[in-house]
């Protein structure tokens, strides 16, 4: 499936950053959201330092009010300052390294410009700084790499903690309900129509996850009474191999993060 980001309901615009990869999908997409008629925006996630795309971002949001980061991933959060430096406006992040002003951002918060509403919202798990945006005017929630627009996300263990990450999808759940959200912006890949169908594929997957992973600690525990090796520091990896067999390999180093994040879920849980 091709994407190459593009206008969305009454008020997103995605601008799509060239730093396509394994782990960015197409690109990190780079929001730029203005009420209709408005001359004013408000840019989410100005992503790499790439020159060609903050021009682009530019050409599309015109009079910048405020950058807010969904998290600090380099690929989301690397450009926020020098874009917002060029655009004479502040950086408002739930982490402090990572703002530029006085300003910061949290759950509840609600970003006002002009006839934008923006309604921020904690969604800790993929990172523990990850923040939503739920955009009401057009039914929709950005939700950074929380939820991508394809595939599934990593939970990047140490700093992302998987019982936070289910808690975020089952409030995303809820909102879709309280706030007749519909569709999912996303920090990589295209737009979801179907939010509730999406979080539920996700909330779903992470069961099927952890259910894999203790099949494959009772296999790694039968192979140690019968005699073989097993090293507990490599265990995560040992899991990885039979979890994610049909993954490519290239992407086993981040499936071993969301591995770790599911044995501490675990052992929390005893």
């Amino acid at each position: 499936m091709s994407w190459a980001g593009g206008s969305f309901g009454s008020s997103g615009t995605c601008v799509l950053a060239p730093n396509a990869g394994p782990m960015t999908l197409d690109g990190t997409n780079t929001w730029v959201l203005r009420a209709p008629g408005s001359s004013r925006s408000v840019v989410v996630d100005p992503g790499p330092s790439v020159e060609s795309h903050l021009a682009a971002i530019g050409d599309a949001a015109g009079d910048v009010s405020a950058v807010l980061l969904t998290h600090h991933h380099a690929d989301h959060s690397e450009a926020a300052r020098e874009f917002a430096e060029r655009h004479g406006c502040g950086v408002r992040a739930l982490d402090p390294a990572y703002r530029l002003g006085s300003e910061g951002l949290g759950e509840g918060d609600v970003v006002v410009v002009d006839d934008l509403e923006v309604h921020v919202v904690a969604t800790p798990g993929h990172t523990s700084d990850s923040l939503s945006f739920v955009v009401p005017a057009d039914g929709a929630v950005l939700t950074g790499d929380t939820v991508l627009g394809r595939g599934t996300t990593v939970v990047a263990h140490p700093d992302g903690e998987l019982g936070a990450y289910l808690s975020s999808l089952e409030r995303l759940r809820a909102l879709c309900g309280e706030q007749s959200i519909t569709s999912v912006w996303p920090g990589h890949g295209p737009v979801i129509t179907d939010a509730l169908g999406a979080i539920d594929h996700y909330l779903a997957h992470r069961q099927e996850r952890l259910d894999q992973v203790r099949d494959a600690l009772r296999v790694l525990h039968a192979r140690a009474r019968s005699g073989e090796r097993l090293d507990h520091e490599a265990l995560p990896r040992a899991i990885v191999e039979i979890v994610y067999a049909d993954v490519d390999p290239v992407l086993w180093g981040a499936a071993e993060l969301s591995v770790r994040a599911q044995l501490s879920f675990l052992s929390s849980r005893g």
